[in-house]
Parts: structure tokens; sequence; C-alpha cells
């Protein structure tokens, strides 16, 4: 429910400031207060050497430009769209881990990938008729999705040595510092208005989505990972509910069957790894 909150919640920010703004705002935030944790209560030592490297390139990949698009496709489409397209996360990954580890792509990975990108296709198709997406914010959109990927495979081929919290908060508050010339070239600064919507936007985007989510999915990987990844296919479904109640966005037959088909190419794509366990 929280990690779904995510696009909604931009949505309402977007509403009155920029979206690069919101996204720094974001980042330094919930870096400040991880490190802030890190360093204060756990007492962890400080990255050395080449960890600057990897805490840096995980954080272009992983902050810098997959949140960064996501935050400049908001603008272009609608949040049922950014929830369901962040449910296509794990057949990328998939298949492009299958790439990075030189291993034949299965035939059941390349079925759900495509099963995934017609699902969001078919329920993108009315919004963009009726100007609720468009064909750059899914470009933009798309981009996002396979950075965040290329930054998961990334994150699991380094040996990490430092603590998950300090990963965290300085793969955020690097990723922000790298957003920062982009965000001052870019942005309108006269579109921005601090006001309530803002600060809940972002505050919403950090306490229970950046810092809760993440936490609670750290768990269950921890518990059962195979277990974990099933929740991912509620992901869209309430997307779509907070688009429809929050912002009134349309919900209609395309957004069920274009959800079923990117729910059953999870499904397809997952069944091996589900039989194991």
């Amino acid at each position: 429910m929280l990690w779904a909150s995510a696009s909604a919640a931009t949505k309402i920010g977007l509403k009155v400031a920029e979206p690069l703004v919101i996204g720094n705002c974001r980042f330094f935030i919930a870096g400040i207060l991880m490190l802030t944790f890190s360093y204060g209560i756990q007492k962890s030592r400080l990255p050395q050497g080449k960890e600057w490297l990897q805490l840096g390139i995980y954080g272009l990949l992983n902050v810098t430009i997959y949140l960064g698009c996501f935050v400049l496709a908001m603008q272009k489409v609608s949040a049922g769209i950014g929830s369901l397209s962040t449910a296509t996360n794990p057949l990328m990954i998939s298949v492009l881990s299958a790439i990075w580890l030189k291993r034949p792509i299965q035939k059941e990975e390349i079925i759900g990938l495509l099963l995934g990108i017609a699902g969001v296709g078919i329920a993108t198709y009315p919004l963009l008729l009726s100007s609720y997406a468009s064909v750059e914010g899914l470009l933009i959109l798309a981009t996002s999705m396979l950075s965040y990927s290329v930054g998961t495979i990334y994150y699991a081929n380094q040996q990490w040595r430092l603590p998950l919290l300090s990963i965290n908060g300085w793969q955020v508050i690097l990723g922000g510092v790298l957003m920062l010339p982009l965000t001052f070239i870019f942005t309108d600064w006269q579109h921005n208005q601090y006001t309530f919507d803002f600060w809940a936007s972002v505050l919403w985007l950090v306490v229970p989505v950046s810092i809760g989510a993440v936490q609670l999915w750290l768990y269950l990987l921890k518990t059962d990972a195979v277990k974990a990844s099933l929740w991912l296919f509620l992901c869209p479904i309430f997307g779509f509910i907070y688009a429809a109640f929050l912002l009134h966005e349309p919900i209609t037959i395309y957004t069920y069957i274009g959800t079923a088909t990117v729910i059953a190419g999870l499904s397809i794509a997952q069944a091996k790894k589900f039989r194991k366990a």
C-alpha cells in the first residue's frame, strides 16, 4: 500500500511545484534522516576508497536517473500508469540479469516481459486519447524503469561492507547532488509554491515511501524472498485505487485488462521460482 502511493503523492506535489525540486527535497531529507540514524545511533563508519565510487554509481542509477525520470514522467502520465509500470521492474530485472550473468534467457522470462509491456500499453491506450498520458511521458517512464533495473543488478553484483542504512543514505544524498545541476538549469522557480500540498507530498515520499516501505520490503525479503515478491502484484491495484479516489483519474475496462495482463506476465516469469519454493 505504501509503495503504490508514491505516484499519487508525486502528482499532488506537482500541482504546486516543479518535479526536480520535489525530487531533490525528497532525496536530501530522506538521506539526512537515514545518515543521522546510521551515524548517531548505529555508530557506522564512513565509506572508504572505492566505496565512494560504488555509492556514486548506485546513486546515479537508482536516484538521479530512476527517480528523476519518474518524477518528470508523472507530469505527463497518470498516477495509475506510474504504479503499473513499477510492477514491470521484476520482469526487466530478470531479463537484464540473465544478460549480465551471460546465462540463457528463459522462455518464461521473455513471455513475461512481453506481457508486461503489452499490459502497460493496453491500460495506457484510452489515457493517450484523453490526454491523461503522452508518448513522451511513457518514454521517460521507460527510461526510469530501465535505470532502476540496471541499478538493482549493479547493487546485487557489488561487495558491500557498509551497513544497509548507510548505503541507502549515501546513495540518496549522492544521487540528489548529481541531480542538482539539472534542477538549477531546468527549473522555473516562479512555479514553486511551498504550500501544505508541497510539504505533505515531499514528507509522504520521504517517510512512508523512502523509509517505511523500503524497510518493510527488506524485512519481507529476509523472511521469505519468494513470498515477498508475490506482494508486488498488489502495487498496480492499489496504485489505480489511489489514482481514482485521490486524483479522479479514470478507470476503464482497459485498466482492468492491462493490469491483469501485467500480473499474468509476472506470474509466468516467476512461476519456476514459486514452484521451487
